[in-house]
Order: C-alpha cells, then structure tokens, then sequence
C-alpha cells in the first residue's frame, strides 16, 4: 500500500527498503551475508527491503554501521528537483567506491579505485544475480571470470553474467580507476579484453 501524498515521514519510510536493497546490491552481497554481517535474519532482511517490515531504529542502525552510511541516508532522499548526485566516497578494504545513482533498484553506476597492490594473494571470487559492467579509466586491471584470467588496460571494457564466479584486482602495483554499472538488466556493453594465462602467485 503506497503512502498518502500528504505524509511525508510514511513516504520516507516506503523508500528505505529500495535504498536498503540498492545498497546491498552495490556491495555484492547477498541476503545472507548481511545476515552474517549484521546478526539480523535473512528473512526480517527480506522483507525490510520489500517493505513487509517497518524499519526501526533497532534493524537500521547495524545496517548503516555495515553500509558506512550515514542513518539519515537510509531514511532520507535527495532534495527534490535538485539533479545533482550528493555522493559520498565509500572505503572497502584496497578499494574506494564512489556511488554515481541515488535511483533504487536497477542499475547502478559508480567509480571505483583499486589502490596498489600490498599482497600477491589472489581475492576468493564471488556469485550473484545480475549483470556487470566495467570500464577502465586508468591503470590496469585484472579480472578473473570463471577459467579466464584477463588483464583490461586504460579504454577497455567487460561485460559478465556475475552468476559467472568472478573477482576484479589490479594488474600490477598501480592504482586503477574504473566505471562500474551493476544491474540485473540492461544493454550489454561491448567486450574487448586481452586474455592472459592464470600466473601462479
């Protein structure tokens, strides 16, 4: 049931559970993961984002503790008729994610930085629904999908099915900047990457 037009704080409240997902699925997790991460249960996580839960406090808290968001952006939205994207640079691990989409659910679009390599350890590649787009801005990367190992330089793009087992790193001890568009949908960018035989570390 959708929120009166005259009660803004139901209205915002409608729109935590596809904030909640697009967070989610911009992180690559899945519903169980978050589970692990933040000790609430798959199903309550669920239905949270399908809007079959109220939010409370109590759920949201943990949830913009592990998306490093700040709370007020989980309830919260951009000012209305203001085009511009208040982002805010995301750390995760080697990486920094910066969200270029405030639209909930379908694609989503964001910068990434790879920052140097400190370790020859390869990264533990990943499943999930959808589809993912990558564009080099600068650097060179590495990105192990299924049985290839590619290496993509500066103006080079991939598309995969991420059902495909895949994990992106750097090529070298260079930093790398990338495009990346996440969705479970969309037009299929085009693909041009050099194959390269899997090195062993």
């Amino acid at each position: 049931m959708n929120a009166p037009e005259d009660d803004p704080f139901a209205a915002a409240l409608e729109a935590v559970g596809p904030r909640l997902r697009a967070l989610r699925q911009q992180r690559q997790l899945t519903l169980v993961e978050l589970s692990d991460r933040t000790g609430i249960s798959v199903s309550t996580l669920s239905r949270l984002e399908s809007g079959g839960r109220r939010p409370t406090l109590e759920l949201l808290l943990p949830l913009a503790r592990e998306h490093e968001v700040p709370l007020d952006e989980l309830v919260g939205a951009p000012p209305t008729g203001d085009p511009r994207i208040h982002a805010r640079p995301v750390k995760r691990g080697d990486s920094t994610i910066l969200p270029l989409s405030r639209r909930p659910g379908g694609v989503q679009a964001y910068k990434q930085v790879l920052h140097g390599r400190t370790s020859d350890v390869l990264p533990e590649t990943k499943v999930h629904e959808g589809y993912e787009w990558l564009y080099v801005l600068g650097g060179r990367l590495r990105l192990l999908l299924g049985e290839h190992d590619l290496v993509l330089g500066e103006g080079e793009a991939a598309e995969f099915d991420t059902r495909t087992p895949h994990a992106i790193l750097n090529a070298d001890e260079h930093p790398v900047e990338l495009l990346v568009l996440h969705g479970p949908q969309g037009e299929r960018a085009h693909f041009r990457a050099r194959p390269k035989r899997r090195r062993v570390d």
